[in-house]
């Protein structure tokens, strides 16, 4: 199992314990959890990523093969092309994007220009919904959500980039799902951060509804835990205990991969 939804590095809005890798390296082992793909906290909210993007690589290479840079690309900057040659050089599986951050919305053409450089290097794009909920969020944090019509419209562009969505709840799930054409949905993927298990059971009604094929394994540590994920995990309703989530290693290369039914 591999956890696509990871970080190191602080947060600009409150007290992050444990932000250092070899926590999160120590974290993953007990939990046993193969490996993470990781971003850099920080970067999201730097207005030039490479800085950000260089302590990333540093810091993992002691604990590589199991923790992997994702790096952050910011689609509207001159650099965004350096930033996705240095993810190839560093072997990262993808590149971390925040166009929600940076003010970016549906049909940005920057964006679809980095998701068509991203599939041509082989990168998976990775998208965050949000750090936090609404609720708990520091008067000053004024970023919104990112939008399921900036997810529908990416989704739609044909650019031929596998796109994992982060942090999505069941309602933005279904609202992008629901609204796309079958050969839309083939490349995009979900992580179950933000699903709840019971009472409520979100888990298992996308497992049920969508598939396994389009979900991942992510916590969002150290921002959330990595045991909530795996408690929706062991306590799926009976009819989908025998649901394998995808590979990470395996995006794009089959639809099929890793479906339940």
């Amino acid at each position: 199992m591999i956890d696509v939804n990871t970080f190191i590095g602080g947060f600009p809005w409150r007290y992050v314990p444990h932000p250092e890798p070899a926590v999160l390296s120590q974290v993953l082992q007990r939990e046993g959890i193969d490996g993470a793909w990781v971003g850099h906290l920080p970067s999201a909210f730097h207005r030039d990523p490479s800085h950000g993007n260089a302590e990333l690589v540093a810091a993992l290479a002691p604990f590589a093969p199991r923790l992997r840079p994702v790096p952050t690309v910011r689609p509207d900057w001159p650099s965004a092309t350096r930033e996705l040659d240095l993810a190839v050089r560093v072997s990262a599986p993808a590149v971390r994007l925040y166009p929600q951050i940076v003010g970016l919305g549906p049909g940005d053409p920057n964006t679809t220009q980095v998701a068509v450089e991203a599939a041509r290097r082989g990168l998976v794009l990775v998208l965050t919904v949000r750090f936090e909920d609404l609720r708990q969020r520091h008067p000053m944090d004024a970023v919104p959500d990112l939008s399921a019509a900036f997810v529908r419209e990416l989704a739609r562009a044909s650019t031929g980039a596998t796109v994992v969505v982060c942090a999505a709840s069941r309602e933005f799930i279904e609202e992008v799902h629901w609204g796309l054409t079958p050969a839309e949905r083939t490349r995009l993927h979900w992580d179950i951060s933000w699903l709840w298990g019971p009472p409520s059971d979100e888990l298992s009604h996308l497992l049920r509804t969508i598939g396994a094929s389009r979900f991942l394994f992510g916590s969002m540590w150290p921002l959330r835990l990595v045991q909530t994920p795996l408690a929706s995990l062991e306590l799926r309703e009976a009819d989908v205990l025998a649901a394998v989530l995808a590979d990470p290693d395996r995006l794009g290369l089959s639809d099929e991969a890793g479906d339940w039914r």
